[in-house]
Order: structure tokens, then C-alpha cells, then sequence
């Protein structure tokens, strides 16, 4: 363990043991967070959902902002000129584009973050294996 994950324990020194066993870093610097089993259970499946829709929705919108026949660029067209909101396609164009590389991106985050929880007695098959990393 790093003297920085200590550092992150012992700030108040009455409480410091259950974040101690609920924090865990690895050897190549990766901090995981441990958990109880069900909590590991709905963080994974929870995060996984929200990225996978995030990551179709984004390209959705990556779709809607190239092809000038979709039915979502349509809609959008449709609903801005209807509330009296002149349209500019190349501008409509880059703001769908944009958003759809940001939700992208927030699906990625919520995945990567999602991946740091444990559950205990799960190790990484890195950190359990008895073999030597030199062993090759």
C-alpha cells in the first residue's frame, strides 16, 4: 500500500479501520473500492446499463448529426421550426455531434467507474496468481 491510500484513512484516527478494509490498491496503482456483495451486484449491473444506453444513445445522436434523412434530426427540425426557431443544419449538425461524443464519454466514465468496486473475496487474478511476473 502507497502512503497516499494511507493518508486517505487515517484522516480522523477514530473511524479509520472500515475505510481502511473497504479501500484496497493494487500493485500496478489501481484503487478498488470494496463492498458487500449485493451492493457489487447492483453497481455492476446498474453501470453497465447506464453505459451501454449511453453509448447507444450517443450514437444515435453521431448518426442523426451525419445523415440529413434521420428520423431524430427530422424531429428536431420539425419541433425547432415549429416553435418559430430558424434552423442552421451545419450548426444543428455540430451540436448533435457534440452531444452525442459527450454521452458517449459519460457512458465510458460511469463504466470505468463501476468496474472500481469489489466485492469481498473477489481478488484480480493478477494479484492472486502464484506465479512470478518473471516467470516467461
Amino acid at each position: 500500500m502507497s502512503t497516499d491510500s494511507s493518508s486517505d484513512t487515517a484522516d480522523d484516527g477514530t473511524n479509520s479501520e472500515p475505510a481502511r478494509e473497504s479501500r484496497r490498491e493494487s500493485p500496478s496503482g489501481r484503487r478498488d473500492v470494496v463492498v458487500p456483495m449485493r451492493l457489487y451486484k447492483t453497481i455492476t449491473v446498474f453501470s453497465t446499463l447506464i453505459a451501454v444506453v449511453c453509448v447507444v444513445l450517443g450514437f444515435v445522436l453521431l448518426d442523426a448529426a451525419t445523415i440529413q434523412f434521420s428520423f431524430l434530426r427530422q424531429g428536431i427540425t420539425a419541433a425547432l421550426t415549429a416553435v418559430g426557431v430558424p434552423v442552421d443544419q451545419g450548426a444543428l449538425g455540430a451540436v448533435l455531434a457534440l452531444a452525442g461524443i459527450a454521452v458517449i464519454g459519460v457512458g465510458a466514465g460511469v463504466y470505468v467507474l463501476g468496474t472500481r468496486f469489489r466485492a469481498r473475496g473477489m481478488g484480480n487474478s493478477q494479484e492472486d496468481s502464484d506465479e512470478l511476473s518473471d516467470n516467461g
